[in-house]
């Protein structure tokens, strides 16, 4: 089993920046997925970024240019810096972690962006 931890979140006004970490535990192997989906209230739920073992990343389109996600400085970790801020990012941001067919999800963290 593979746990998730996920940290960061909150509100903020337009414009203004958050950071959410996510950190993973457990059985885990050395070839994954790991990254960031959110789901409003009344949508489903869509990929925000994510990264893999091997470094590479990739971005929903309503976030190119504003998120970045990365590798934390502790190991397992996962850090999503989300930068200009806008209402419609308002929805709670889920960790995911994908390695062997399987995947995992975290509690999921609130974000509320207010113009």
């Amino acid at each position: 089993q593979v746990q998730l931890v996920e940290s960061g979140g909150g509100s903020v006004q337009s414009g203004e920046s958050l950071s959410l970490s996510c950190a993973a535990s457990g059985s885990l192997y050395s070839i994954w997925n790991m990254g960031w989906y959110r789901q409003a209230p009344g949508k489903q739920r869509e990929l925000v970024a994510t990264i893999s073992s091997a470094n590479f990343t990739s971005y929903g389109e309503s976030v190119k240019g504003r998120f970045t996600i990365s590798l934390g400085n502790a190991k397992n970790t996962v850090v999503l810096q989300m930068n200009s801020l806008k209402p419609e990012d308002t929805a709670v941001y889920y960790c995911a972690r994908i390695s062997r067919g399987n995947v995992y999800w975290g509690q999921g963290t609130q974000v509320t962006v207010s113009s």
